[in-house]
């Protein structure tokens, strides 16, 4: 989850996000560490160089490139394995060397054409610190609920607010209702199942929160265009 997006993560997935934006990953539970996740993470303030460095002529496409990190940013293709060979180098460069390779890698993502914004619409009313927290807790929460009964108040309580002042403060954040956010969480699993598993729709839907077939057929079609059964056909790589 990164802003208002929500998808699946692969291995190899990249990405430059901006500060107070809301982001979570989640994994499956899994039985044994076969499939764990691991990530490699470089944080680092926009000042580490001072105020104006970004604003000097040489740094003009990292500065935008900053900027753009507002919305989320995913690097794909040469530029994303360029990157990771940088960030997986070794032996671990001198703490002196590792400020230019991040300035490095940073040149190499703004000048490339392999990178994209994943949420453009987030930053069109800029939270605050306080509400991207509130909002980060609120989707973490979904994230790691959505297969069982969520109620408002459930939720709401989770954001310290009252349901009515919860769902002014989710819709003006997310520009989508409580219900159309926990809805794609539930469809998105669903697809993941049909798409790698040979379980029962039967049992996918339940398994991804819904309490019958007819509204889970009746979502599923909404959000992505097609039936269940469609679309496990379509796209089932066990098949």
């Amino acid at each position: 989850m990164v802003g208002r997006h929500v998808s699946d993560f692969e291995e190899g997935d990249m990405v430059l996000l901006g500060s107070n934006l809301p982001h979570t990953w989640t994994s499956a539970e899994v039985e044994n560490d076969e499939f764990a996740a691991e990530q490699v993470v470089i944080q680092f303030r926009k000042t580490f160089l001072g105020d104006a460095f970004w604003e000097i002529p040489e740094m003009a496409a990292v500065n935008l490139l900053l900027e753009k990190a507002k919305f989320g940013i995913i690097v794909s293709g040469k530029t994303r394995d360029l990157v990771s060979q940088l960030m997986n180098q070794n032996p671990v460069p001198s703490p002196a060397r590792r400020f230019l390779q991040l300035i490095d890698i940073l040149l190499i993502i703004a000048e490339s054409e392999e990178n994209e914004a994943i949420d453009f619409h987030f930053m069109e009313f800029p939270p605050t610190t306080q509400d991207t927290e509130r909002f980060r807790m609120v989707y973490s929460y979904l994230a790691e609920n959505y297969r069982s009964e969520v109620d408002l108040e459930t939720i709401a309580s989770v954001a310290n607010l009252s349901p009515t002042s919860f769902c002014r403060f989710f819709k003006k954040i997310a520009r989508q209702t409580f219900v159309e956010a926990l809805t794609k969480f539930r469809v998105d699993h669903a697809a993941n199942l049909l798409t790698n598993t040979t379980k029962p729709v039967a049992e996918i839907c339940f398994e991804s929160g819904f309490n019958n077939i007819s509204y889970f057929n009746k979502s599923f079609k909404a959000s992505l265009g097609v039936n269940p059964l469609l679309y496990r056909k379509q796209n089932n790589k066990l098949a």
